[in-house]
């Protein structure tokens, strides 16, 4: 039930991210901007996530984990009303801006909540359980927004955000458990926050881990956040066929989820990751590969590419994450806080700067993939280099 609804408070921050994708254009026209213009509705969202998640994890140390968590998903809704009713494309910035800033308070404090209850392969598997039901969400938001989209306009697709924020806030207060005792919880400041946060991220190994899970992850970003012109440019399909793109790359996370759970244990956390890593860097080759030596790529093709890829960055991230959280046992708010900063400054440069600028060709799209899952390797060798040199700051 626990594994439910961290999964279920975690969808909400990848929900709010893609379900608009379908009415991409039809929101061009009525807000009168241009197709780069409204990419950074992403970014707007993307940013202020990062930030404000260096906030959710050391305020959650400092005031308990339900708190933070049921007034995050309240000011969610709030932000969600102001989206659907934006009179303008600066008010939906701003609006979108809202929504960033506390859509992942379920996704931080969610971690922190499975290591304040469960060690070892335990963790590991309530970690990937969550995962599994958090995945969900990216495979189901287009699909839901293409069809609400059609069917209302797109202003009724972020009133389908008002209705996930009012059930999950309801959720958060109804159903979940306080996890961090008054003894255990830390005084919080914004010079506190500051302080530990710039611990945190100043640990070279906890850098290089962050480095590698999130650059992994945007081997697979830079096709999310280039679904517009992928399905009705390149595919050549409808705006209620975003699920081409998305049930492969979520079937994938969800079957990787899987093998890490029945891995767990049985497999040393080095080789689980190098295994992961080694996955999607095979599948981005290949890819690269088929584009290079064919002239068109059979979609069913790409789709399975897509599949492995997800598949191998899903068997990596939960040791990733527990290995990070791990470095940090006093602090785990600020720890997984910092991680989603990390993650979500690259996702944010991934979505709003890489692929607006690789989305007009698929080998692009390709060789970018393959770049990050490479340049994700090498943080993650450095990250053992300096495991290995026991370094503390």
């Amino acid at each position: 039930m626990l594994a439910v609804l961290l999964g279920g408070l975690s969808m909400v921050s990848p929900f709010s991210i893609d379900t608009f994708f379908p009415a991409f254009h039809a929101m061009e026209k009525g807000l009168h901007v241009g197709a780069w213009q409204l990419q950074q509705v992403l970014t707007a969202y993307m940013v202020p996530f990062a930030f404000a998640s260096l906030i959710h994890g050391p305020l959650s140390d400092a005031i308990g984990r339900r708190p933070v968590m049921i007034a995050g998903m309240a000011l969610y809704t709030v932000g969600s009303i102001a989206c659907t009713f934006a009179p303008n494309y600066e008010f939906l910035i701003a609006a979108r801006m809202v929504q960033g800033a506390t859509a992942g308070v379920g996704m931080v404090i969610g971690r922190a909540v499975i290591r304040d209850l469960y060690e070892g392969p335990r963790a590991q598997r309530l970690m990937s359980a969550t995962t599994m039901i958090f995945s969900v969400a990216p495979a189901i938001a287009p699909i839901i927004g293409g069809w609400v989209h059609v069917a209302f306009g797109w202003r009724a697709v972020f009133a389908v955000m008002v209705i996930c924020g009012v059930i999950f806030c309801f959720s958060a207060w109804w159903r979940l458990p306080e996890t961090l005792p008054p003894a255990a919880r830390v005084q919080f400041s914004a010079r506190n926050v500051v302080s530990m946060s710039a611990t945190v991220l100043r640990h070279p190994e906890f850098l290089m881990l962050a480095l590698a899970a999130a650059i992994n992850f945007s081997s697979l970003a830079c096709f999310i956040g280039s679904a517009p012109a992928i399905i009705e440019t390149h595919w050549h399909m409808s705006e209620t066929s975003y699920w081409h793109l998305f049930l492969p790359v979520i079937s994938g996370i969800m079957v990787g989820a899987v093998i890490s759970s029945r891995i767990a244990g049985r497999l040393s956390l080095v080789t689980q990751v190098r295994m992961g890593f080694g996955i999607t860097f095979g599948a981005a080759l290949v890819r690269v590969l088929l584009h290079a030596g064919l002239p068109s790529v059979p979609i069913h093709l790409q789709q399975a590419t897509l599949f492995v890829s997800a598949i191998g960055a899903q068997t990596a991230f939960p040791v990733l994450t527990l290995r990070m959280l791990d470095l940090f046992p006093a602090a785990r708010g600020t720890a997984a806080a910092a991680q989603s900063f990390v993650a979500l400054l690259i996702t944010a440069f991934t979505l709003g700067i890489i692929a607006p600028k690789v989305l007009v060709n698929l080998e692009w799209l390709s060789w970018t993939s393959l770049a990050a899952t490479s340049l994700a390797s090498v943080c993650w060798y450095f990250s053992r280099r300096w495991h290995e040199r026991g370094v503390v700051t």
